[in-house]
């Protein structure tokens, strides 16, 4: 039974205010909030960079566009108190009837709740261990059981009497953004000869933050053995700040692998590069926002994780995956920056990750994709 506060609720501000993939893993809990409150319109507050997903959500009605100071690890956004001004101020016109704050367990959802209070937002619902006084009229505590962040977020919304409605992540991708990433993939893969089409392997080697980033010398190995093992062409995805690490790789690929490498950083949009991940047979990356697409559109992944974070509570979501890393001492230390060279993910070789994408029933035409939707992780070297 949805809480009575909340059953009149018809202008309700969803926020989330970090990456697209925190984005994308609160799909579900939007879902449920529409499915249960079907006269409500939802509305998302999120980061410039979470607000592309919010696009391509059909639940969500507006999304509002935040660059939020205490969601900033890299200490880049200016000092501008007119910016938050502007924030409460547009808020208070949008007349919303209730804020839902989902964070994840080490962000506090109390300087978002104080945007909302300010606002004049009556209902206002995180999950938070601090005394939150009178910001939160709903504050729950979470389990301290480790889960996803998808049923970290219906869990939040559970709380005040809402069901789970569908668990997939929600994206929907517009069909030109589909006819151009198919267009792509004919000119890349089709065969001539009456054989099957070569796979489409989309490769992401970046990550906002440098710690989950696997070596780029590293992929370069990899990119040459999806070729060469398993008789792929490779796309190559990427953001406009990634074009020297990506370039970096290819300066290492061999020429004969090379023309079976399609660059296309920084000349998708968003929408194309889901259609693209979408269109691929496989998708490899490391713990980021693609990782996430793909388990949305259902492509089957390999996920180079470092175990900065817990894969339990972060890794692909009810898709065929595997998670491939090494079991370290210093796991889930929530690191920016690797100090020990990347000691989860360096023993990760190429052998590999083509081992996972065979598994995974990449370049064996007689092997099914592994039906597994949950983690499957190969530890390579135990901790003594």
């Amino acid at each position: 039974m949805i809480d009575r506060c909340w059953q009149s609720a018809r202008r309700i501000l969803a926020i989330r205010l970090d990456n697209l993939g925190d984005v994308l893993l609160v799909t579900p809990a939007i879902r449920a909030i529409k499915s249960a409150l079907p006269h409500a319109s939802v509305s998302l507050l999120a980061s410039p960079t979470g607000a592309q997903v919010g696009r391509l959500n059909p639940d969500i009605a507006d999304v509002l566009v935040m660059e939020a100071p205490w969601v900033d690890p890299w200490q880049e956004i200016p000092h501008c108190v007119d910016r938050e001004q502007r924030i409460i101020e547009l808020l208070r016109e949008r007349s919303f009837d209730a804020a839902i704050i989902f964070t994840s367990e080490r962000q506090s959802p109390l300087p978002a709740a104080y945007l909302c209070y300010l606002a004049g937002i009556p209902l206002r619902l995180a999950a938070s261990i601090d005394a939150s006084g009178s910001l939160l009229t709903t504050r729950h505590r979470h389990s301290e059981e480790v889960v996803h962040e998808v049923e970290r977020g219906l869990d939040l919304v559970g709380s005040i009497g809402i069901p789970p409605a569908d668990r997939n992540l929600v994206l929907e991708i517009p069909n030109a953004a589909r006819a151009q990433a198919s267009e792509l993939r004919s000119k890349w893969t089709d065969r001539s000869n009456g054989h099957r089409p070569r796979p489409l392997v989309v490769v992401h080697p970046g990550s906002s933050m440098a710690a989950r980033r696997y070596p780029f010398e590293q992929y370069a190995a990899v990119v040459e053995a999806l070729v060469k093992d398993l008789d792929a062409d490779v796309a190559i995805t990427g953001l406009a700040n990634e074009r020297g690490l990506i370039a970096s790789i290819l300066g290492l690929v061999s020429p004969t692998v090379r023309a079976r490498v399609h660059d296309v950083a920084d000349t998708l949009g968003f929408p194309e590069v889901c259609a693209l991940i979408d269109t691929a047979d496989l998708v490899v990356t490391n713990n980021t926002g693609p990782m996430h697409i793909a388990s949305a559109v259902g492509t089957p992944v390999i996920s180079l994780f470092a175990l900065t974070n817990r894969p339990e509570q972060w890794g692909p979501w009810q898709v065929p995956h595997r998670i491939l890393n090494r079991d370290v001492s210093c796991r889930y230390c929530h690191s920016r920056i690797c100090p020990f060279d990347q000691e989860c993910l360096r023993p990760v070789s190429a052998a590999d990750v083509i081992e996972a994408a065979r598994e995974l029933g990449i370049g064996n035409s007689d092997q099914a994709i592994a039906p597994s939707m949950h983690a499957t992780v190969r530890v390579l070297e135990e901790v003594a």
